[in-house]
C-alpha cells in the first residue's frame, strides 16, 4: 500500500520565545521537523508534505533543504490540527494509499511504532498513537474497549472519569487517504477552544461504522518540545540513547556522558572516544579510528586507524585516510590527507591535497586566500 507522510510544522511555539519556527530548533545539530521527516523515510512514502504556518519560508527552505521532493503547504491560520492536515490534501490530489500524521514537534518516534501502526491498519481503518502516561496531565485521553478505540477526549473537554484514564493521545493518526479526508470534512468547532480536533475523527469514523484501535509506544517516543526546558531534555534523551547504542556496536567511549552526537554520526565498531568529544552533523568515523579527547569533528570523513587529537578540529570537507595522525591544535578544513600523513601540533592545513606519509611540521599554515579566491594547496610526499 502506499503511503504519505503529513508533518505538521505550522505551530509558531510562543513558550521557546524565539523568532525562529519551533520545528526548525535542533537537536543534535539537526532540526527537529528533520526528525520527524526521517522517522517515516524506512515506510519508502511516496510523498511527503509539510505544513507550514509561521515562519514558512524558513520552514519551507528546510524541509527542501532534507527532502527536495517534499511538498510545503501553508496553514495561513491555526484553526487547529484537522484544519492543519486539512490543508495537506490538496497536495495529495490523485495519491490513492495510506496517510500518517506526524508532528515537527514530536521527533522520537521510532521506525518500529510506525511499521506496527501500518500493520494495525489491515484490521482497522482509522489507527491511533498511544502511550501510557506516568503524569498524564493535560494529554488528551484514549477511551478504549478491548481492541477498539471508541474515542479521544482532550483534556479541556474530558470528564473527571475520562481524566482518571492514563492511556493518552500521542497526536500520531494513520489512515486511508481518502477516509482520513472524508472524516476532517467532517469535524467542527464546537469545544472549549473553538478548534477543529483532528481527534474527533474517531467518534465520526465509529459513528460512519468504522473500525479504531489503538498503537502503544513507549511514552519517550511521544516527547513533544514545546519550551527550552523541553529542547533540553529532548537533547539529552537522544544524546543518552545514542551513547547506548554506540556501546552496543563495539565503541569505547571512556566517559559516555561527555561525549555528544550528532543525528546523523556514523562510527565503526572498535573506534575509541575520549572524553568531551563533540560530534557535529555529517561526520563518518572508520573501524578503528581513534579520537581523542576535546576534539570537534563536523562534516568530515576518518578513515581506518587514524588519530585525531586531542583538541583537534576538522571542519567539513576534511577527509583522512589511513593511518593519519592530527594532532592538538590541529585545523583541517576542506583539505585532503593521504595514508600516513602526521600533523601533529599547531597546524591549519585548509584547501589542501597532502600527499603519502608527509610530515607537517609544528606551525605550518596553508595560506591559501588572496583576498578574493581561495586557491588549492598541493603537498606531495
Amino acid at each position: 500500500m502506499p503511503i504519505a507522510l503529513i508533518v505538521l510544522g505550522a505551530g509558531k511555539g510562543t513558550r521557546m520565545n524565539s523568532d525562529l519556527p519551533k520545528v526548525l530548533h535542533k537537536i543534535a545539530h539537526a532540526p527537529m521537523l528533520w526528525h520527524a521527516m526521517r522517522a517515516g523515510r524506512p515506510l519508502e512514502p511516496e510523498a511527503c508534505v509539510v505544513v507550514a504556518g509561521h515562519g514558512a519560508d524558513a520552514v519551507e527552505a528546510s524541509a527542501r533543504a532534507y527532502d527536495p521532493m517534499a511538498q510545503v503547504v501553508r496553514q495561513d491560520e491555526q484553526l487547529g490540527t484537522a484544519h492543519a492536515v486539512a490543508q495537506a490534501f490538496p497536495a495529495l490530489e490523485g495519491f490513492d494509499g495510506d496517510a500518517i500524521v506526524l508532528y515537527g514537534d514530536t521527533p522520537f518516534i521510532s521506525e518500529a511504532t510506525l511499521e506496527a501502526m501500518m500493520q494495525a491498519r489491515r484490521a482497522h481503518d482509522v489507527v491511533v498513537l498511544g502511550f501510557e502516561a506516568a503524569d498524564p496531565g493535560r494529554y488528551g485521553r484514549l477511551v478504549t474497549e478491548g481492541d477498539q478505540l471508541l474515542k479521544i477526549v482532550e483534556y479541556k473537554d474530558a470528564s473527571a472519569a475520562e481524566r482518571a484514564l492514563t492511556l493518552c493521545n500521542s497526536g500520531v493518526v494513520a489512515a486511508d487517504k481518502t477516509t482520513l479526508q472524508q472524516l476532517i470534512a467532517e469535524v467542527g468547532n464546537d469545544n472549549a477552544s473553538g478548534e477543529y480536533y483532528l481527534t474527533d475523527i474517531v467518534e465520526i469514523a465509529r459513528a460512519r461504522g468504522l473500525s479504531a484501535t489503538v498503537v502503544r509506544c513507549p511514552e519517550a517516543e511521544t516527547m513533544g518540545v514545546n519550551s527550552r526546558a523541553d529542547l533540553a531534555v529532548a537533547e539529552a534523551a537522544f544524546q543518552t540513547r545514542m551513547r547506548a547504542e554506540a556501546l552496543d556496536l563495539g565503541i569505547t567511549l571512556a566517559a559516555p556522558e561527555t561525549v555528544f552526537f550528532g543525528w546523523d554520526t556514523l562510527i565503526g565498531r572498535d573506534c575509541e572516544v575520549e572524553q568531551n568529544v563533540v560530534f557535529g552533523p555529517e561526520v563518518t568515523v572508520e573501524s578503528g579510528a581513534r579520537i581523542r579527547a576535546f576534539s570537534h569533528l563536523e562534516g568530515c570523513h576518518v578513515s581506518r586507524g587514524a588519530v585525531v587529537g586531542p583538541y583537534a578540529r576538522l571542519r567539513p570537507g576534511a577527509e583522512l585516510a589511513e593511518d593519519v595522525h592530527v594532532g592538538n591544535f590541529v585545523e583541517v578544513k576542506n583539505a585532503q590527507l593521504h595514508a600516513g600523513v602526521k600533523a601533529n601540533h599547531l597546524t591549519y592545513i585548509g584547501d589542501a591535497e597532502i600527499g603519502e606519509k608527509t610530515n607537517i611540521g609544528a606551525g605550518t599554515i596553508t595560506c591559501n586566500y588572496d583576498g578574493v579566491f581561495k586557491h588549492k594547496t598541493t603537498i606531495g610526499r
